[in-house]
């Protein structure tokens, strides 16, 4: 069980095609839909170079367009969370669009423009247990048949209502980060103060359809495990102390990774500071050792390695969805 070429990670080409076939096609996480309590509001982010745009609309539903402005490419909305006033007024020229896409006026031109012919691009969205997702391809299988197999594992999050944010760019691809998270074979070499018993046991994980998990061991004064669930092709939860992490790894470019981390707790609870200050830890240490691994594979001397077929599985079974999808 050989690792992937050298290429994967490196290839500008490979980078393109992973837009394409890879984020363009699968269901990309946009935020919490809390955000999108009243007709107006929105939630926008630039996902694998594509700037999208979710918002409620005035009878409640939930759409979704690219942040793209059919006249000169400007932006719908310049914030990540905001709320528009009845209508989408493009930043750079004022077309005006309605929540259902059509475009509504156009500043400057006469009557024979046809304003059919210029609505924004839509784009598939949905939500689940809160968290409001997106997909670039019209003909893609409901978000469902993504997370089916953790939703019987998941538990209630109602009252998970206040959040920490942050995150950090990693110079490294976006699979090199990917792939530390998918296993457990480096935990006691670069991580020697992590409680092992917590975070150990990576390498039984289980994969089914797009998800892989496993139980954390019992961390709650009720006994009640954890789970460590990753999300194909690039999304994390871990529900540990009372405390769920969201991490999302949005490739930037072929040797550039924006990790952005959200952590949803009970109001006043105190495990979130140690649970962050834990993360933060951990992602340093990931981001120190895939900057120097990305430095190495962009070296020219490392071409290809053996997996483990004990722990690394699901590092072998990434990599091939990639190559695959890819056609490389």
């Amino acid at each position: 069980m050989m690792s992937a070429p050298v290429e994967l990670y490196r290839d500008p080409a490979v980078f393109a095609a992973e837009r394409s076939a890879i984020f363009a096609r699968t269901w990309q996480f946009l935020g919490l839909e809390s955000d999108l309590k009243r007709p107006g509001d929105y939630i926008a982010d630039v996902i694998a170079g594509f700037p999208v745009v979710a918002v409620r609309d005035e009878v409640g539903v939930l759409r979704a367009y690219h942040n793209v402005c059919r006249h000169r490419a400007g932006p719908l909305v310049g914030e990540l969370v905001g709320r528009c006033d009845r209508a989408f007024v493009c930043r750079y020229h004022g077309w005006r669009y309605g929540f259902d896409g059509a475009l509504r006026s156009a500043v400057g031109f006469d009557a024979d423009l046809d304003l059919a012919a210029y609505s924004l691009v839509p784009v598939r969205v949905e939500s689940w247990r809160g968290f409001v997702f997106v997909n670039l391809d019209p003909a893609a299988a409901p978000l469902i048949q993504t997370l089916g197999p953790l939703d019987s594992r998941f538990g209630d999050r109602d009252e998970l209502s206040a959040r920490v944010l942050d995150s950090h760019t990693v110079a490294c691809n976006w699979k090199v980060f990917a792939e530390i998270t998918l296993e457990g074979y480096h935990l006691e070499d670069l991580h020697p103060g992590l409680e092992t018993d917590t975070h150990a046991g990576r390498h039984d994980l289980k994969i089914d359809g797009d998800v892989a998990m496993h139980d954390l061991e019992a961390s709650d004064d009720d006994g009640d495990k954890g789970l460590w669930a990753w999300v194909w092709p690039n999304l994390c939860f871990t529900r540990d102390r009372g405390v769920l992490r969201v991490e999302h790894m949005r490739p930037i470019s072929p040797d550039s990774t924006l990790l952005c981390h959200l952590y949803l707790h009970e109001p006043e609870d105190p495990r979130v500071d140690a649970a962050h200050l834990t993360s933060e830890r951990v992602t340093d240490e990931h981001a120190w050792i895939c900057e120097r691994v990305q430095q190495n594979l962009d070296a020219g001397v490392y071409r290809q390695g053996p997996l483990s077929p004990s722990h690394e599985q699901a590092v072998a079974w990434f990599q091939d969805r990639v190559t695959q999808l890819i056609n490389l």
